[in-house]
């Protein structure tokens, strides 16, 4: 089925792209292209055979919350209590099926693509040892919050530059069992969260960062990166994994040990773009996908890597909304060994249950799925599948 649609998809988007080319040629050697993409050259993309293979496991999840909270992209848990970060610029609570706002770190108004700046917008959250929540805000930095209180203290500011760059697309956060060091990606120093597709489109690079809650010093310790996404410290400690989200692939950053400083491949040519990474129980790591690099089949992604000026003139006539709408719904969480190999994955061809999963988060025998865009969260049943 899949690559017989792929053939289809293939063949009508080619005759389509025929068709308007000749016209548009002339129309578009005039037309400003808001971004300036690098060639990204990627690996034919892995089989989905064996622990890769397609399946409906995901379907098996139950949505909660539904209608009730807007993309709850990252979840964290202090004992049976969720806290997630919404489009809406909230911080939220659930406790006992519950939802509570805990705080906002930006304001009103909220709800468009014109609002975001203002309106804020939590991205990777995490609990610190004093059971004190750390969030990732995208336009306004690192924030501690009380989820007590609701009190509110920035980290990390978005208009302080770091080493003359602005931060302009905090993203994702892992803290030391210590609370003393929060490591953090700004996926663009260009490029903000609601401009994310142009983002991964340029193919423009920016880094991991470090900060320490003790000198307050923001260090640099990885440019270069290609959409740094989520970013998870290995359970000893000695090292951060750093999706870089354009490449389809994951960094070891060592920030202990003999090793200290450097840096190395963790997973390459990955069969999506990564989002986030949290550990799981086995000592590995769930990594969810944000797209799917299907093969076999026609990855829409890989075929405009090599071609910056296909991509330069699909962004000189359709908007971000637009382009997304090609990108075929597919969700898939996979689950890494503590060296990188795959142990098993986990599907929604089409996004029939799971829809647009940005991160597998573990918590008791259940895997509970945010979604940068979906109106609720999915707890699947690990014993289930």
């Amino acid at each position: 089925g899949s690559t017989y649609s792929g053939k289809v998809f293939r063949v009508t988007f080619l005759t389509l792209a025929a068709s308007l080319t000749v016209p548009l040629l002339g129309v578009t050697v005039l037309l400003d292209c808001p971004i300036d993409p690098q060639p990204i050259s990627l690996k034919e993309p892995p089989l989905l055979t064996g622990v890769l293979e397609p399946n409906v496991e995901l379907r098996k999840a139950e949505r909660l919350w539904e209608n009730q909270l807007v993309g709850p992209e990252s979840i964290a848990n202090i004992g049976d209590v969720l806290f997630t970060g919404t489009a809406d610029g909230k911080i939220i609570k659930i406790e006992d099926g519950e939802i509570h706002t805990v705080a906002r770190i930006g304001h009103d108004p909220c709800g468009t693509r014109e609002d975001e700046p203002t309106c804020g917008r939590p991205l990777g959250i995490r609990v610190g040892p004093n059971n004190t929540l750390f969030v990732a805000d995208a336009y306004y930095g690192l924030h501690e919050v009380d989820p007590g209180t609701g009190e509110t203290k920035v980290l990390v500011s978005t208009e302080m530059p770091i080493e003359g760059q602005k931060l302009a697309f905090v993203n994702d956060l892992t803290v030391t069992r210590d609370g003393r060091k929060i490591y953090f990606t700004d996926s663009s120093s260009k490029w903000q969260r609601r401009d994310y597709l142009f983002l991964l489109m340029e193919g423009t690079d920016d880094g991991l960062l470090e900060y320490d809650t003790i000198t307050k010093e923001v260090k640099v310790l990885m440019v270069g990166l290609r959409f740094p996404n989520g970013v998870q410290l290995s359970p000893a400690e000695d090292f951060v994994l750093v999706q870089e989200t354009t490449m389809a692939r994951i960094r070891r950053y060592y920030v202990s040990g003999l090793m200290k400083g450097g840096a190395d491949m963790f997973v390459e040519n990955m069969p999506g773009l990564p989002d986030n990474i949290r550990l799981s129980s086995s000592g590995g790591y769930w990594v969810a996908m944000a797209a799917l690099r299907p093969n076999p089949g026609f990855s829409l992604l890989d075929f405009l890597s090599e071609k910056p000026w296909i991509r330069r003139m699909i962004f000189k006539l359709l908007s971000q909304e637009t382009v997304t709408k090609f990108v075929p719904k597919y969700s898939l969480v996979v689950e890494l060994s503590e060296t990188g190999s795959y142990k098993r994955s986990f599907h929604d061809p089409n996004g029939v249950t799971a829809t647009y999963v940005s991160e597998a988060h573990e918590h008791n025998g259940y895997l509970y799925l945010g979604s940068f865009r979906s109106p609720f969260i999915c707890r699947l049943n690990l014993q289930h599948v």
